[in-house]
């Protein structure tokens, strides 16, 4: 497994070239997380366990950062062929896949159990064949985190007054409608633009996991945050369905074991993170609030009404996973 830069890009192309039968075949991943966050040191050792069990069939090369296809256009480019494989969180999918954001309902999702069945259950093979007819081969699920910080500056945000009149990063329409119920204006951004977008004031406030907001700094830009289960997000790794389609038996059962144990891997590594988080940043000298329930079930009964109407509570795909999900 190869970490590489887009101006290593051109020499790893001619390096990789089969040069006999027994060539590995390449495939570039793509992702937006930096290097310390937890989930892309699980995306690591991931790529590692798919060349070892595959006895070395693929060569995985892993882009993070954004330093070979920018996060917004990684699903369109792993489609297209441009590139063989990436990796997008669950919102990221937007308007082309709405029931992808199905966790981001407003406290609805915080048991971990239902992360470690995800894999295997029937909730998750539907949204496979989903992703299949939209032109991807999913190969990888990637809890990454059920516990959310709000961060701005000044002082946490608790009630939801506190919220009215922010300029807020944003994450789906249905999600960004629960922020609206708040009283702010949502602006749907990747992670990896939400740190220049809160120094340059394009947003006042965000919301992140909790580990990335370490990783990724936002102390550094925001002294003000608040501990809170809003939303459960998940990284997914996919493949060109033509590509996956070319690789031997050996190699796609390989891809298939290491997406399970990469499952485990990944809800191992996000509740040590969320465990983590709050001293970490606390250390940075931020102030931290951890929300009670009592603020919660405030925050709730604004957010959770306004992203069920959004959602599409009459739509037949996002009421079958729904149900799917009930069951597990």
């Amino acid at each position: 497994m190869k970490h590489l830069t887009k101006t290593a890009l051109g020499l790893a192309i001619l390096a990789a070239a089969p040069t006999g039968a027994l060539a590995a075949t390449e495939m570039r991943c793509s992702h937006q997380l930096p290097p310390a966050h937890h989930i892309a040191k699980v995306v690591d050792r991931w790529a590692e366990e798919v060349e070892t069990l595959s006895d070395g069939e693929i060569d995985v090369q892993i882009f993070g950062a954004d330093s070979l296809v920018g996060a917004r256009e990684n699903i369109v480019a792993t489609a297209k062929g441009d590139i063989e494989c990436a990796f997008s969180l669950n919102f990221q999918w937007g308007k082309t896949l709405p029931i992808m954001n199905v966790t981001v309902a407003p406290f609805a999702f915080g048991d971990i159990e239902i992360w470690e069945k995800w894999p295997e259950s029937e909730a998750a093979a539907f949204l496979e064949d989903k992703l299949e007819e939209k032109g991807v081969k999913n190969v990888v699920w990637m809890f990454q985190t059920n516990s959310t910080v709000f961060t701005t500056n000044g002082e946490p945000l608790v009630a939801p007054e506190d919220f009215e009149g922010l300029k807020f990063r944003g994450l789906t329409p249905p999600f960004d409608a629960a922020l609206r119920a708040l009283g702010t204006t949502p602006t749907a951004m990747p992670g990896s633009e939400v740190y220049q977008a809160l120094a340059t004031g394009i947003v006042d406030a965000a919301l992140t996991d909790v580990a990335a907001a370490v990783s990724r700094k936002y102390f550094e830009v925001q002294d003000a945050f608040t501990v809170v289960p809003v939303l459960s997000a998940y990284l997914h790794g996919y493949l060109n369905p033509e590509f996956y389609e070319g690789l031997s038996d050996k190699s796609k059962q390989a891809l298939d074991e290491a997406g399970l144990k990469a499952a485990q891997w990944a809800v191992e590594a996000s509740v040590a993170a969320s465990a983590a988080g709050p001293d970490q940043l606390r250390e940075k000298g931020v102030k931290v609030h951890i929300a009670t329930d009592e603020e919660i079930a405030r925050l709730e009964s604004v957010m959770r009404p306004a992203f069920d109407e959004a959602f599409g509570a009459n739509d037949a795909d996002s009421q079958k996973l729904l149900d799917l999900i009930d069951k597990m």
